[in-house]
């Protein structure tokens, strides 16, 4: 029985480690941004999409009292227009929404503003 010699044994060597750590880091580097990307504007379409559920449990509220401002109370809560407002990047929603006014949304993820015109 013939015994391989040691070069059939041999690893990867230390360059070539590297070489494939940098690529690694290269591409992580492309795609992070591109991921914060895609979150910030799912979080934008979601806070959107929260201003309008607002805006029109607003609107039948106007509609239903005849009165033209509404306290978010009057709009989230189990018994109301809005059972649940989730938040999905700590936004501060206005508390009181006046017939025919834009809604702004404030630090959406700390940073940003949205606004909804009604």
């Amino acid at each position: 029985m013939k015994l391989s010699s040691p070069a059939a044994y041999r690893g990867f060597t230390l360059v070539e480690i590297m070489i494939v750590v940098v690529i690694i880091g290269l591409l992580a580097t492309m795609a992070i941004p591109a991921f914060q990307r895609v979150t910030n504007a799912s979080q934008d379409k979601a806070v959107l999409n929260n201003a309008r559920q607002l805006s029109s449990a607003a609107d039948q509220y106007f509609l239903e009292s005849g009165i033209s401002t509404a306290a978010v109370s009057d709009l989230v809560g189990p018994t109301q227009y809005i059972k649940i407002l989730n938040t999905v990047a700590a936004e501060v929603y206005p508390a009181a929404y006046t017939q025919a006014t834009t809604i702004t949304v404030s630090s959406v993820a700390g940073t940003r503003t949205i606004t909804y015109h009604m």
